[in-house]
């Protein structure tokens, strides 16, 4: 019988831990956006990965600056490692990317997952794209699949398809750790919201359940913390084993349809994120601006009374 793409993760993780093999994990935290970014890298090789970078955007002026990426760029090159991989677990809606810029900087491989094409194309009815906006996915280097293997230095990696938040979701388990993306958030506040376009929250509790069947040791980082009430600091890092025994939203003996019951319900009292518009159009071209027009200058789109 052919092992499924979690029967190999949990086999690299495994392993990883067996041997002490694991990345070290350096976590840049954007309160603006509540956004965590993380660079990741093989100790022995120096080779690293960033995962789910933010450009500094100040929406009332439209200006952009590079702050955040500059901090990231900063550590890497302290540290001496080289970097390989920019890793993006789905299209933002509530920041925007700073890849090219770090890829300009650091060089690396820009990665999405293959329904980054489904993505594009329901967005490009919203923003009334023009025919010249390619929606195959070709802005980013490389379009992983689930199961899709790679390597960090001499660390074992593998992406997983998790969709439900958005239909692209990638999770990347990278040696003993697991970055999800918006899959999860810490046990104290639950789980990702699922009403975007393309989003389900049945699909999204089937991708969670299937995270929960990695090893319970497993390393859980996360791309957001929104803070939960009772807690007084940030925090982005959890384990397996602690988001099946308390995650509040679905944790072990919650079933499928008293998630659904819950998301949706939840999901209809929320507004939308305050940055989604700026976010989607930028983090479906890859982090790229929109092109310029006749006087060299980039535009976002807002549409009225659409979503």
């Amino acid at each position: 019988m052919t092992d499924t793409p979690i029967d190999t993760a949990t086999a690299q993780i495994e392993a990883a831990m067996a041997a002490k093999r694991g990345p070290v994990v350096r976590t840049f935290f954007d309160e603006a956006t509540f956004t965590a970014t993380h660079v990741v890298h093989d100790p022995e090789t120096k080779r690293a990965a960033v995962i789910d970078s933010v450009l500094d955007f100040d929406q009332p002026s439209g200006r952009t600056s590079h702050g955040s990426a500059d901090a990231v760029i900063a550590y890497v090159r302290a540290e001496g490692l080289n970097v390989d991989w920019l890793l993006e677990t789905h299209a933002h809606a509530d920041h925007l990317s700073d890849a090219p810029y770090i890829q300009q900087e650091l060089g690396g491989t820009l990665v999405i997952g293959g329904e980054i094409r489904t993505v594009q194309g329901v967005f490009a009815k919203v923003f009334n794209e023009p025919e010249s906006f390619a929606r195959d996915g070709s802005q980013f280097d490389r379009l992983m699949q689930d199961g899709e293997r790679f390597a960090l230095g001499g660390i074992e990696a593998i992406a997983l398809h998790v969709p439900g938040h958005t239909p692209a979701c990638l999770a990347y388990v990278i040696g003993d750790a697991v970055f999800v993306g918006d899959t999860l958030f810490m046990p104290d506040y639950g789980t990702a919201r699922a009403d975007f376009p393309g989003g389900d929250a049945r699909t999204l509790f089937h991708s969670i359940r299937r995270l929960m069947q990695l090893p319970e040791a497993t390393r859980v980082f996360l791309c957001h913390d929104y803070k939960a009430p009772e807690r007084d600091e940030y925090v982005w890092e959890t384990t397996i084993g602690a988001e099946k025994a308390g995650n509040v939203h679905v944790h072990d003996g919650v079933s499928e349809d008293e998630f659904v019951a819950m998301r949706e319900a939840r999901d209809a009292t929320l507004d939308m994120p305050r940055l989604i518009l700026p976010s989607i159009q930028v983090n479906i071209r890859a982090g790229h601006f929109p092109e310029p027009e006749a006087n060299g200058v980039s535009y976002l789109k807002l549409p009225l009374n659409l979503l």
